[in-house]
């Protein structure tokens, strides 16, 4: 198989996938290194196919025309990230990305994709299990999110209890 052939069969594989694709697994199944995925995965990006990279591997963003989106700017501390994750996703949000606007390298954006309450708790485990530290401490708690719902009024409801618990950056 050469370098297109195997460009488009990775499509098709995420694609027809419903949940992340790891780039090892790629690999192996292709019987070449992750390395080679990744310059596959930037040169379909490259093509326009809207590939999104999360910490449980690669997906296809099939589903963004189908939502209504906001990117919200939003301000709290370290403990208070579960609370505010729950908060969209009790109203329906998806939490597509997390993003800073860092001193010395401007934006800085992480893949997120959080839809339900395993998938916060997950997200939480691997700040523990990594002895990481969330984006939001290099801002002093400052970030956005991009918010993808159904409609309009699940949005709606979202901004409100952002705003009543202080989340909310209002401008």
């Amino acid at each position: 198989m050469d370098s297109i052939e195997r460009r488009e069969y990775i499509k098709k594989l995420l694609i027809k996938s419903t949940k992340p694709l790891k780039g090892q697994q790629l690999a192996d199944e292709l019987g070449i290194t992750r390395q080679v995925i990744v310059k596959d995965i930037a040169i379909l990006r490259a093509k326009g196919i809207d590939i999104i990279a999360t910490p449980e591997g690669y997906i296809i963003n099939k589903d963004g025309e189908n939502y209504y989106s906001k990117i919200l700017a939003l301000a709290h501390n370290s403990d208070q990230i579960k609370d505010e994750l729950q908060t969209i996703i009790k109203y329906g949000g998806i939490v597509r990305d997390v993003i800073i606007d860092h001193p010395l390298y401007g934006e800085i954006k992480a893949m997120l994709m959080i839809k339900n309450l395993y998938d916060i708790e997950s997200f939480i485990n691997k700040f523990k299990n990594h002895k990481a530290e969330p984006l939001l401490v290099l801002t002093n708690g400052i970030h956005l999110h991009t918010i993808f719902t159904d409609n309009e009024e699940q949005m709606t409801q979202i901004i409100e209890e952002l705003k009543s618990k202080g989340y909310l950056i209002e401008g």
